[in-house]
């Protein structure tokens, strides 16, 4: 398993392992011992699956409030994603700032993002699953959401189109109004 960090303090791109012959291929998604040895213990509690039948979903920005936040471990199984982690850690010198990267079932990578960054995704494709672990189980009370299209983070979103979004997300707030809620 290959971890890389990020320009972000935590946000690191894992890619596991992969192992194929004549009849497929085969890999570890996730290996606590090996993330253990880089420094990073967690310990997930929660599955979770997402299917969208059409290109250009965006799902996101999400977040839970302390003392609910999670940690997530982020793959696409089917399909293409560009998947985005925002920090919204209030002292961090990155406050503000997003990593992106296009996760896909061929590259196998994966995004593991921390708690105090909010997560979304847009499909690039259609008929996309995406799979993601958490270390806090879903806690509806603390669910929050930053818009998609804030000026102030300035997202380089790959399509240049209006998204498909949810009632809930087309109703997010801009980073500006949500940070009174963050610790």
């Amino acid at each position: 398993m290959k971890l890389t960090k990020t320009n972000l303090d935590g946000v690191v791109i894992v890619e596991p392992n992969v192992f194929g012959d004549h009849r497929g291929w085969f890999m570890e998604t996730y290996n606590e011992a090996n993330l253990l040895e880089a420094g990073i213990n967690i310990k997930f509690v929660q599955d979770n699956q997402s299917f969208s039948a059409a290109k250009g979903t965006l799902r996101g920005l999400h977040y839970q409030l302390e003392p609910k936040a999670q940690t997530k471990l982020v793959r696409c199984t089917k399909g293409a994603i560009y998947d985005v982690a925002v920090d919204i850690r209030k002292n961090s010198p990155t406050y503000g700032h997003w990593f992106g990267i296009e996760l896909t079932e061929q590259n196998k990578k994966q995004l593991l993002i921390p708690k105090g960054f909010a997560h979304g995704f847009m499909t690039l494709t259609e008929n996309v699953e995406v799979q993601y672990k958490v270390d806090e189980l879903y806690a509806p009370e603390y669910d929050r959401g930053i818009i998609w299209n804030d000026p102030t983070i300035g997202i380089n979103w790959p399509m240049d189109i209006d998204p498909i979004l949810s009632g809930k997300d087309e109703k997010a707030m801009v980073l500006k109004d949500a940070e009174n809620n963050f610790s």
